[in-house]
């Protein structure tokens, strides 16, 4: 379903760079190292690329402020705004005039990473660990509800930076997420976040 497309894009973490690229000193990085980089990152924004497995590409800018807030908004033509926050991810098909979609954050794997403490050592969260040279990657899932799907980390460092993200969702469908141009600090204005508020805009 083309509304379960989107979501799928929040299924994932939330956050930081640009394409892969081999770090001067890559290494193989430690949970306990990825888990503080992600709990370090508060607010981001910059640009994604998101390549769906029937190999169609869309893209456009991101929002971040953790824990529990991200904003994706779509370049025409796809026009679709994907917010999530106040535990809640909505999704907004601007070719059409109804409400959007609703679903809890908790879940979707989105959660494992816009939580306030992520904590990557968390029994049978990380299902798949290694290093190809080049980058760390991190397969995790919600252990009380695998069924929601896995999404796939890629980080290069040191110093810790992610580069990449794989969502598989729960019907096997996998997109994948490159981050581009990615300013991280700053204020991020909560309104971006606020779905009443966007509703309300809206008309609904």
């Amino acid at each position: 379903m083309r509304i379960m497309k989107y979501l799928r894009l929040l299924l994932m973490p939330l956050l930081l760079a640009a394409t892969l690229q081999p770090a001067a000193a890559a290494e193989k990085l430690s949970l306990n190292a990825i888990s503080r980089y992600l709990n370090d990152l508060t607010t981001a924004q910059g640009r994604f690329t998101q390549i769906n497995e029937d190999g169609t590409i869309a893209t456009g800018n991101i929002y971040i402020n953790r824990p529990g807030r991200i904003r994706f908004e779509y370049d025409p033509p796809e026009k679709t705004l994907v917010m999530a926050g106040g535990g809640q991810v909505a999704v907004f098909d601007g070719k059409s005039n109804l409400p959007p979609e609703q679903y809890p954050i908790k879940r979707t794997p989105l959660n494992l990473i816009l939580e306030r403490n992520v904590d990557l050592n968390r029994r049978n969260m990380v299902v798949g660990y290694d290093f190809d040279g080049t980058a760390t990657s991190v397969l995790a899932q919600d252990p009380e509800n695998p069924e929601y799907g896995n999404i796939r980390l890629k980080f290069t460092g040191p110093p810790v930076e992610l580069r990449q993200w794989i969502v598989t969702s729960g019907d096997g469908t996998r997109t994948t997420v490159t981050l581009n141009d990615m300013k991280t600090g700053g204020g991020v204005p909560a309104r971006l976040f606020a779905i009443p508020q966007e509703l309300e805009a809206r008309g609904f």
